[in-house]
């Protein structure tokens, strides 16, 4: 059985749905959920779904290897969901080309440091796109730089807001990030 660790860092919405998807398969499951926002939804959703969420720091991120050693004894796969902090290079040569990361726009555009949540939606009405749409990618050394694993589009019109693009998002981001994870997985079985 394959192991995920997820990472986020806010309501976790992601996150249950990707622990809802896995508990109904039998070849991979979440192990962990890792959270650096002491006070974020995600701990509420874990505890109802009863997987273990463990709050962590900054120096027991980049400093030490708490973090890597718990990833080391549980994951073999990393996802990101809504996670704001850029993985630190050791976590990344421990798991290359297996953490992955979902983002709320089409990649390349509205990528990059500061990038996340409504700051995308808000840069996405403000340049008037007439679409938009979620990128899932592998994590590299830089923020939304890594290898594109799959996109989904959404068309924009006039009348959205920052505030409708971001429905559309999530719809996109429930629908395809478990099953895009599972076959990624699948995929590395087979190698």
């Amino acid at each position: 059985m394959k192991r995920i660790v997820i990472f986020a860092s806010g309501s976790g919405s992601n996150a249950e749905n990707i622990i809802k998807f896995f508990s109904q398969t039998t070849t991979t499951k979440v192990t962990q959920v890792l959270c650096n926002n002491e006070h974020a939804k995600v701990f509420e959703r874990c505890k109802q779904l009863k997987i273990n969420c463990l709050h962590f720091n900054k120096t027991e991120f980049s400093t030490t290897d708490m973090v890597l050693n718990i990833l080391k004894n549980n994951a073999d796969f990393i996802v990101l969901a809504g996670f704001l902090w850029k993985i630190p290079q050791k976590i990344i040569d421990a798991f290359p080309n297996k953490i992955i990361n979902i983002h709320p726009a089409l990649l390349p555009k509205y990528g990059g440091k500061g990038m996340y949540g409504m700051h995308v939606h808000k840069a996405v009405k403000e340049n008037k796109e007439i679409e938009t749409g979620i990128t899932i990618h592998y994590v590299n050394a830089n923020y939304d730089e890594g290898a594109i694993i799959f996109q989904a589009k959404t068309a924009l019109n006039d009348e959205d807001t920052k505030e409708t693009i971001a429905k559309k998002i999530h719809i996109l981001e429930q629908r395809h990030f478990p099953s895009v994870i599972e076959g990624i997985i699948l995929e590395r079985e087979m190698q």
